[in-house]
């Protein structure tokens, strides 16, 4: 609230039971200025003045996250202004940081601006488990990723790939160890063999219960987290990366 303290202390005291009430300390409401988001550019550089960046509340937005991912893609495109080199752009397909930046200037802001997944149409891409392989290489490219840290994901990336082809590859058959098993998990047994791809889809079996039954391979459970994933979503990921590509065909025409 922004009322005066004598008048929150009169409301105050309205309340039955109130009517003595001492006010130990008043509320109070915050109010800031902000520039109009629309006149700045996907870099978060302003379209009248050139080098000058801004992030954080200034942009019409509330809350630490908001100001912290304005605040690292500006910083990154001052530098690369300083520098003479080409800006850092997230798209709305890559990132929850290109979201908001894509909302602030497109749309401008009557209220104070908070991300939310629901402002995101392809959020089933811009997952937790995937953020790393979204956004490493091109942190990479700026400089901002460590040799260890690269390493890492580097490492991922192999684990994914093995990990793909031993799905595709692998069968299981119906042997009566798995048929118990699946019994145990309330899952249909199986008719025949199938591939360990096909027999992930059904929503009983988890990437844990592959390896359990088959598993001889030296993946991670990070990875083990995006091959699940990506298999029992395969329909919905593939739909919404090829909007994305129609969106992108779009714009570019």
């Amino acid at each position: 609230t922004s009322l005066p303290e004598d008048i929150q202390l009169a409301i105050l005291r309205t309340i039955p039971g109130m009517k003595e009430v001492h006010i130990i300390r008043a509320g109070y409401g915050i109010e800031y200025d902000a520039l109009v988001p629309a006149q700045l550019d996907a870099t978060l550089q302003s379209k009248e003045i050139k080098g000058f960046f801004t992030a954080g509340q200034i942009n019409g937005t509330s809350g630490y996250e908001e100001a912290a991912a304005q605040g690292i893609l500006a910083g990154i495109n001052a530098a690369l202004f300083v520098k003479e080199r080409g800006p850092l752009i997230l798209k709305r397909s890559e990132a929850y940081i290109g979201v908001l930046i894509d909302d602030l200037i497109t749309k401008g802001v009557r209220e104070p601006y908070r991300i939310l997944t629901s402002r995101a149409e392809y959020r089933l891409l811009l997952r937790q488990d995937n953020a790393d392989l979204r956004l490493t290489e091109t942190g990479r490219r700026l400089g901002l990723v460590s040799d260890e840290r690269f390493r890492i994901y580097m490492e991922k990336v192999r684990q994914l790939k093995e990990g793909k082809a031993w799905l595709q590859k692998t069968k299981i058959s119906p042997s009566s160890k798995v048929q118990e098993y699946l019994k145990a998990k309330g899952s249909a047994p199986l008719k025949g063999g199938v591939s360990l791809d096909e027999f992930l889809r059904r929503p009983e079996i988890t990437f844990s219960d592959l390896m359990a039954l088959a598993g001889d391979q030296d993946l991670s459970p990070e990875v083990g987290e995006v091959l699940e994933i990506e298999n029992k979503y395969a329909g919905y990921l593939h739909r919404q990366e090829s909007h994305v590509a129609r969106m992108e065909k779009l714009e570019n025409k």
